[in-house]
């Protein structure tokens, strides 16, 4: 249903008019709205206003990975867990087919008057692309992870399959979001003042943010709660203004995180009072408040703190986006629109699922060839916490799905009659209790293998006091002091490995976990994240050889927690693989398979670079094994003789490529010059002249990927990197 002009305004009819422009709309509709109706509508939960024929509109809605929190949806694996997919078309299909879905909920729910009930909008808070610079931060599990390249990448396929194509009107709004240098800890959020370099700033923190408005247009912005050299993110002038506005062209809204305005006051207390706050926020650019503190605009209004011009541009601004959604015109002149219920949690959504599980899934050892199974074992024993846990399997910001498949079910499904599964859980995720010992050791009694289902839940890892359903009797901030497998999980390990039955190991985790043991005494480890509806099947499609593994860390797995600098430490040295000069678990970017694959003919097309210019390059690969399996290609750049610090390495180019046995194909790159620029102490962003390393493979160089090395020169004076 399309609102109306109310009767009591009958000149209230440009703002409805489709054929006028959308600046006219807006201007004449704010030109007829008291200071009242303004300030109502900068609160995320705006009522309607009857007289001007406006529904109330909740503007909080959730899509992290499938529509979160509105019923029955498809959900798909963590935002993590499709990271490590490394595949941008899927990305993209992904989030059409979860756009499908909101815009089918959104016009199934309106009602009457025009409005929708909370989380049935059309403005959705997602991505997350922070970059996940500790692996004890508890909501990295929403992000593409630690490498600005990669997530940068993901997050604009998202965001282009959230937000449609038509040149008219947008299919929803996508929120980049949390803007900005924000990665925990999580207890200290609403205080927390993240001071990092102008260089930690611009060479890791922001990359992401900039590509989603340069490359993806994306219309919403999320300020963080924490505080960057001071100044609250949701009232930053250097963030939302100098930066987001008059740096990158951004032209959309930006909204606080939920309760972030109060902060700027009660927390932070860089102001005294919510008017203050309020003002603040307001004058810096954020258009919306997830909370209630902006009802205090009208008492910074009287006070003089802020004036009217001020929010008539914040009130314009989320009008332009209601109309970009074509929330005010006739449905047949909206694309979007004709979208039907039937598309929800539909089959064709559902095998979508299924494909980014298993393109999400990370073989990390695999001794001998142990994978993939046999299906025609006498007995294989399914042991551990997470083995049969529908609710782990969703992480979090999840929607709810019609039915799901655990790792347990998907096992039983995929063997015959004539193989027994036993089942035990053992223990759980986190606890000393190891009574259930005895029926695991008993399932693993006669067991051609067992496999062991551990990791962490949602109970351990997430937002700030939110445990998502996931309940062990415990309590949880959100983060992790260590990361090792909680509680008894190891010791569970070990009683089974006693009984000489071999294990393979099954992670079920939203960050890295440290699998010391399991590293040097399973069979085999399969990292399976939270991995959504379709996880079981998937799981079993890997571990029988149905589908062969391809997924690639999109984190370092460090051995403790002791190899990192403190958790409250933002200087990225020793943070991620682009800083960390140890020795990890499992380094960024890597994954095994069931073949094995060649890299040979690297061609660049120069070895002297002239300032500016492009890195053309191109190598052959090949599947040199016996089975058909995806390559994840990386590219990796040093600069040598830099003359102020950078990253070790940084990735700046990938592709997934399938191949059968024997099978070659050439897979190109352009590297760009600001890919091989750095920044220097004033701030600027530069290529200097020198020498540059390059490895093209299946991962970083010096890890045991295979893969080519090459090298360049870039020639000339420094040169400035202009703006995009």
């Amino acid at each position: 249903m399309t609102p109306t002009p109310a009767v009591d305004d009958p000149n209230n009819t440009v703002f409805f008019d489709p054929d006028r422009t959308i600046e006219e709309r807006v201007d004449d509709l704010v030109s007829r709205m008291t200071r009242e109706e303004k300030v109502s509508q900068m609160i995320h939960g705006a009522p309607g206003i009857e007289r001007l024929g406006i529904p109330a509109y909740n503007w909080w809605n959730e899509c992290l990975h499938g529509v979160g929190r509105a019923g029955i949806a498809t959900v798909f694996p963590q935002a993590i867990g499709m990271a490590a997919s490394w595949n941008l078309d899927l990305m993209h299909r992904t989030a059409v087919a979860i756009s499908d879905e909101a815009r089918a909920k959104h016009h199934d729910a309106i009602q009457e008057d025009g409005s929708t009930d909370w989380y049935y909008g059309l403005t959705f808070w997602t991505p997350n692309i922070n970059i996940f610079r500790d692996p004890r931060w508890g909501r990295g599990q929403e992000t593409y992870g630690e490498d600005p390249y990669l997530t940068a990448r993901m997050a604009v396929a998202f965001i282009k399959g959230l937000q449609g194509d038509d040149p008219t009107y947008l299919k929803l709004v996508a929120t980049a979001k949390h803007y900005a240098v924000h990665s925990g800890p999580e207890h200290e959020r609403h205080e927390f003042d993240a001071v990092v370099s102008e260089r930690d700033l611009r060479e890791t923190y922001l990359p992401a943010f900039e590509a989603t408005v340069k490359e993806a247009g994306v219309y919403s912005f999320m300020g963080a709660y924490n505080r960057v050299y001071g100044a609250p993110a949701c009232a930053s002038k250097l963030l939302l203004q100098d930066i987001l506005r008059d740096e990158w062209g951004f032209e959309g809204y930006v909204v606080s995180d939920c309760g972030a305005i109060r902060d700027i006051h009660a927390n932070h207390k860089v102001v005294d009072t919510p008017a203050e706050a309020a003002a603040v926020a307001i004058t810096n650019g954020c258009d919306l408040n997830c909370g209630e503190t902006y009802k205090s605009t009208l008492v910074a209004l009287e006070k003089g703190l802020i004036d009217g011009a001020t929010i008539d541009v914040a009130v314009k601004r989320l009008f332009t986006a209601r109309l970009k959604l074509g929330m005010f015109d006739p449905p047949d002149r909206v694309p979007w629109a004709q979208i039907r219920i039937e598309v929800n949690d539909c089959a064709e959504h559902r095998a979508l699922a299924l494909k980014m599980a298993q393109e999400s899934i990370v073989l990390l050892k695999n001794t001998d060839g142990f994978l993939p199974l046999a299906k025609g074992l006498k007995k294989i024993a399914v042991i551990g916490p997470n083995a049969d846990y529908p609710l782990v399997l969703l992480g979090n910001y999840n929607g709810f799905p019609s039915s799901s498949v655990t790792p347990l079910a998907g096992i039983k499904a995929k063997v015959g009659p004539e193989t027994e599964v036993a089942y035990a859980k053992g223990c759980t995720v986190r606890g000393a209790d190891a009574s259930g010992f005895d029926l695991a050791l008993a399932a693993a009694d006669g067991a051609d293998m067992v496999i062991a289902v551990m990791g962490i839940s949602q109970a351990i890892e997430g937002e700030e006091g939110q445990m998502e359903g996931v309940d062990d009797g415990g309590s949880s901030t959100g983060d992790r002091t260590e990361i090792g497998l909680p509680g008894v999980q190891e010791d569970l390990l070990k009683a089974v490995a006693e009984t000489g039955v071999p294990i393979v190991v099954v992670l079920q985790n939203g960050s890295a976990v440290a699998v010391n043991w399991a590293e040097q005494h399973a069979a085999a480890i399969v990292e399976l994240w939270y991995p959504g509806e379709e996880g079981g099947t998937a799981l079993a499609d890997v571990l029988f050889g149905d589908v062969n593994p391809g997924g690639r860390l999109p984190v370092t797995f460090y051995t403790s927690a002791d190899q990192l600098p403190p958790f409250r430490d933002y200087d990225m040295e020793g943070h991620t693989y682009r800083y960390f000069r140890g020795e990890p678990l499992y380094p960024f970017g890597f994954g095994l398979s069931y073949t094995t694959f060649d890299y040979s003919d690297l061609e660049l097309s120069a070895t002297r670079l002239a300032q500016g210019a492009p890195l053309e390059m191109s190598v052959t690969v090949t599947n040199t094994g016996n089975v058909a399996g995806d390559e994840v290609v990386q590219v990796y750049v040093t600069d040598v003789e830099a003359g102020v610090p950078v990253p070790i390495r940084q990735l700046v180019g990938f592709d997934r490529v399938h191949l059968a046995p024997g099978e070659s194909k050439r897979a190109a790159f352009t590297v760009t010059p600001r890919q091989l620029s750095l920044i220097l102490d004033d701030g600027s962003r530069a290529v200097e002249p020198g020498t540059f390393d390059l490895f093209v493979g299946g991962g970083q160089p010096g890890t045991g990927a295979s893969g080519t090395a090459g090298g360049f020169e870039v020639v000339g004076d420094v040169w400035a990197v202009p703006a995009d």
